[in-house]
């Protein structure tokens, strides 16, 4: 069974950092991503990572403040710097073993992680 497991969540002021780290039980995922969950709302994207040639996208609403990158075989980490207050979420990580469409969309990833939650205080 493949097992995503994220830490290195929790509290920030408004202005910190936070890493993010996602251990993966396997290493032949095509794309990984980081996607971020409201109260409330359905899950967005935030940034995805081609495995094979390291293309990278973004959302919007994090380019300029989110590294997404990966490290050694099998962990994703996503480097979250000047954080806000509209960044607190439930942060899950989630892989695909395809690289066909969807890639900042959930559609586009079966296995996902139980998430790690991100608090910005302003």
């Amino acid at each position: 069974q493949v097992h995503l497991v994220e830490s290195g969540g929790g509290s920030v002021q408004a202005g910190g950092s936070l890493r993010l780290s996602c251990a993966a039980s396997q290493t032949n995922f095509l794309k990984m991503a980081w996607f971020r969950q409201f109260p409330g709302k359905e899950r967005e994207g935030v940034a995805m990572i081609y495995l094979r040639g390291g293309e990278r996208r973004y959302a919007d609403s994090v380019k300029g403040r989110f590294t997404i990158s990966r490290e050694g075989a099998g962990n994703l980490v996503l480097q979250m710097n000047n954080l806000r207050s509209d960044d607190t979420a439930m942060y899950f990580c989630a892989a695909s073993l395809d690289t066909v469409s969807y890639p900042l969309s959930p559609e586009g990833y079966p296995i996902w992680g139980q998430g790690t939650q991100v608090t910005v205080s302003s």
